[in-house]
């Protein structure tokens, strides 16, 4: 009598665990090469964030950066990296420490997708690996390094709310609430962040279980705001509250803030990966190997919503809509599922990812290798200036830094603050928004309200009166700093203020001048 034939088990529907870990690490190598290769990346705010955590560490050794800076630890919704990098940098230069501080970010967001993912589907997948191609976007070039660490924290927050929402409501509760603790610290809007996904995360919970009685579920529906009840009392705490009233809504730019998700530099190299992207997702769609969870219809609708309805500043804080999308995308890149079953799909899958990838990492990397021309010439300038020195940041072009190839030179004259412990007009020293404080007597000569340096116009005009509707922190400059940075000047521009200022160098996009101090008082009687 034969045995009946036993049916083969059924493939998974997605890549292995152990290959899935193995792209994971491959990706993060590749994704890593440009921050790896370029120390000081060409973007905003970092090299200004970068000199703040050289501070932190550098106090209270440095007599120079001693005699300017001070640090004045509060609540703050945005101190994460001044927590993280400053112990990094006990053990590496600072340098090294921002390079990991930035890795642990891109780590940190794609783990988060690879996570919620799980939570959401029961199930690890490669999908989420295409968070890769993305971390490098218009947002990160701004340089909001504390924003994107909390965006990968807030990604495993919600991961953890799934996996814990049919468990006791007080364990969901306190970890949510350490979560959200986290995100305060990170960044205010981190913590928005995660209040979207629970919102739409609780919309399709309460829509989707219609066969329990309708008060239940609204009265479970609005529990689960409780656990952001903590972020009012540290508000109110935190001297951010008191730029509460700074806020500005614009109509334009909504449409840009989504462009910036996918682009970076070049607008072919966005174009040819979306359509990469949407002929994948058609040939899933068309063999019906794509599906999606519950969660991606109500978090479209919220984010549409909230996104819209959003300000351009808020607390002070410029691009704060435009910030959301790039979060919302790693979000709903972990509510798509595409069967990965059979050897043909698994393969044009890591096709298209290591595709994608490579042109995202070579697109940064040629452009960074040419920017770094104005890097080393940077770096060239920096050892001129004496230790100890005050140096004023001022324009040659007003519309200077709107170019994405521009943005690195805007915070470059920071630094001044690492190499030779000086006094910067334009570190990020805005009550409510760091801890960096300057110490009088030189808190009048530096910007405190993160705006934008004077242009050179304007410092002709109050090299010997103040000005007119003053005061203003460059007013008679040539009596309160050393060296000025004149950013985004053609080469061979010529010497505006030959009396008061001696060119020592000329780079790409900038000069750097010598201040000729006014002769005394009595001299000049």
């Amino acid at each position: 009598m034969s045995t009946p034939s036993r049916l083969p088990p059924r493939r998974p529907l997605n890549l292995s665990v152990r290959t899935i870990a193995i792209l994971f690490v491959v990706c993060l190598a590749l994704v890593s090469i440009p921050i790896l290769t370029h120390p000081i990346p060409p973007l905003s705010d970092y090299v200004n964030h970068l000199a703040r955590m050289h501070v932190i560490a550098a106090l209270p050794h440095d007599k120079d950066l001693a005699r300017f800076y001070a640090l004045d630890w509060s609540i703050l919704p945005n101190l994460m990296m001044d927590l993280v990098v400053p112990v990094i940098d006990r053990f590496t230069n600072i340098y090294l420490a921002g390079e990991i501080y930035t890795l642990m970010c891109f780590a940190l967001i794609v783990g988060g997708t690879l996570t919620l993912h799980r939570a959401l589907f029961g199930q690890w997948s490669a999908i989420p690996l295409l968070a890769f191609p993305l971390l490098y976007n218009s947002i990160f070039l701004i340089g909001v390094m504390n924003y994107y660490f909390g965006i990968g924290l807030a990604l495993f927050a919600l991961a953890f709310w799934s996996l814990l929402r049919e468990k006791p409501w007080p364990w969901r509760f306190a970890v949510s609430t350490l979560f959200i603790v986290a995100l305060f610290f990170c960044h205010l809007f981190a913590a928005g962040v995660y209040a979207v996904g629970i919102l739409s995360f609780e919309l399709a919970r309460l829509f989707g279980r219609r066969e329990t009685p309708l008060l239940p579920r609204l009265v479970d529906f609005v529990a689960s705001g409780l656990p952001f009840a903590i972020i009012i009392p540290m508000l109110l705490a935190s001297p951010t509250w008191g730029l509460s009233t700074q806020n500005i809504w614009e109509p334009q730019g909504k449409l840009q803030g989504v462009e910036f998700v996918i682009n970076v530099y070049y607008d072919l190299v966005a174009f040819g990966l979306t359509a990469v992207v949407v002929l994948a997702a058609a040939w899933a769609i068309q063999h019906r190997l794509l599906r999606t969870a519950p969660l991606l219809l109500p978090l479209l609708l919220v984010s549409v919503t909230i996104y819209l309805a959003m300000p351009r500043v808020v607390f002070a804080t410029y691009m704060a809509d435009q910030r959301m999308p790039i979060a919302i995308a790693f979000m709903v890149l972990a509510t798509i599922r595409v069967d990965l079953r059979h050897r043909l799909a698994q393969r044009g899958f890591i096709a298209v990812l290591l595709v994608l990838l490579a042109v995202r990492v070579g697109e940064v990397q040629l452009v960074w290798n040419r920017l770094s021309q104005w890097t080393t010439n940077f770096d060239k300038s920096i050892t001129l200036i004496h230790p100890g020195s005050r140096v004023l940041v001022a324009y040659a072009d007003l519309q200077g830094g709107n170019d994405p190839r521009d943005l690195g030179l805007v915070h470059a004259a920071c630094l001044a603050i690492i190499e030779r412990s000086s006094l910067v007009t334009t570190a990020f020293t805005v009550k409510g928004k760091q801890i960096l404080r300057v110490n009088p007597p030189y808190r009048d000569h530096v910007d405190t309200e993160d705006g934008t340096p004077p242009q050179v116009e304007q410092l002709l005009i109050t090299e010997d009166e103040p000005t007119v509707d003053g005061p203003r922190y460059w007013d008679l400059w040539p009596r309160n700093f050393d060296y000025v940075y004149l950013l985004f000047t053609e080469r061979g521009a010529p010497n505006p203020d030959p009396d008061r200022l001696k060119m020592i160098y000329e780079g790409e996009r900038f000069q750097l001048y010598q201040v000729i101090p006014p002769p005394p008082a009595s001299a000049e009687k």
